[in-house]
């Protein structure tokens, strides 16, 4: 294991050709803390100010920021900061329990019963059963992480990544014949296969850390990846897009069944359509070092 300082400094700016008013903004741009991270300093700066903003936690415990405005002006600024302790975790660290260790192994009926959305299919397909397939090995069993690792790989060497700034994700099934995607196709993809092979799966959206001479993809904007359920271990992170598998560089902020439930940001104006003339998001996660 291993502890750094990191600093995640995220903005996102709408821009309108005249002035609009604002309807109400929801904001998923704060950590989870958790034992793994933890928040030491968090600022949140929305300009025009709203009139008001509220903080909630969503049905996954998300912290979700609620914001409303009053007047008009032809740019909306969101800027967070956070500095956060992240403490590393990667195999071996991950103790599963014996019976899970191998493929295929049963929930206990406790666990069954409180993983009924990270088990059911959303965009079931006999061509993504079937892709999930050629990671099982030829034994009648196999290891439970040797067989989510070799998955996480395969996204990374089968596909190819594109950067995709507008709202969505494909289906895996679009993602598996065009054969290419973004980090949220991946991690989607990912969960359906999972999902296919009866594994409880979720969504995660985050930031990523990219140390110097590393090349890791995703920086830049915020990040998507996925979790699995696994007894005695909880749940563990795998990041097709860079074939991470643990915490490695991964800050998470929002978990969901899907992705639609876990957007960074949303909400509305009210002017002319043809007033719209874009956004614009920066992401940066640079360490902090002592001295």
């Amino acid at each position: 294991m291993s502890e750094r300082i990191l600093i995640v400094r995220h903005v996102t700016a709408y821009h309108y050709s005249e002035p609009v008013s604002f309807g109400e903004h929801q904001m998923m741009f704060r950590p989870r803390a958790s034992y793994d991270l933890r928040l030491l300093k968090t600022r949140l700066d929305i300009h025009p100010k709203p009139s008001a903003i509220r903080w909630v936690h969503d049905i996954f415990d998300n912290s979700v920021a609620i914001a409303t405005f009053d007047g008009m002006a032809s740019e909306l600024r969101f800027e967070s900061t956070t500095s956060l302790e992240h403490l590393e975790i990667t195999p071996p660290d991950y103790e599963l329990d014996t019976h899970a260790r191998t493929y295929p192994f049963a929930y206990s009926d406790h666990d069954f019963a409180n993983l009924g959305q990270a088990l059911k299919r959303h965009y079931p397909a006999p061509e993504v059963d079937a892709w999930a397939l050629q990671f099982l090995a030829p034994e009648p069993t196999t290891g439970t992480m040797g067989l989510l690792l070799r998955m996480t790989l395969g996204i990374k060497a089968q596909f190819s990544y594109e950067r995709r700034t507008e709202k969505g994700v494909q289906t895996p099934l679009e993602t598996l014949r065009c054969g290419r995607g973004s980090c949220r196709d991946f991690a989607l993809l990912m969960m359906e296969a999972a999902r296919s092979l009866g594994l409880a799966a979720r969504f995660v959206s985050g930031y990523i850390f990219m140390p110097d001479f590393t090349p890791i993809i995703g920086g830049g904007s915020t990040h998507a990846w996925m979790q699995v359920y696994l007894p005695g271990a909880g749940w563990v992170d795998f990041d097709p897009t860079n074939s991470i598998v643990g915490n490695r560089n991964l800050i998470r902020v929002a978990v969901a069944w899907n992705p639609a439930q876990a957007l960074p940001l949303w909400g509305s104006f009210i002017g002319p359509a043809s007033s719209f003339r874009g956004m614009e998001v920066s992401v940066s996660v640079t360490e902090e070092i002592d001295g």
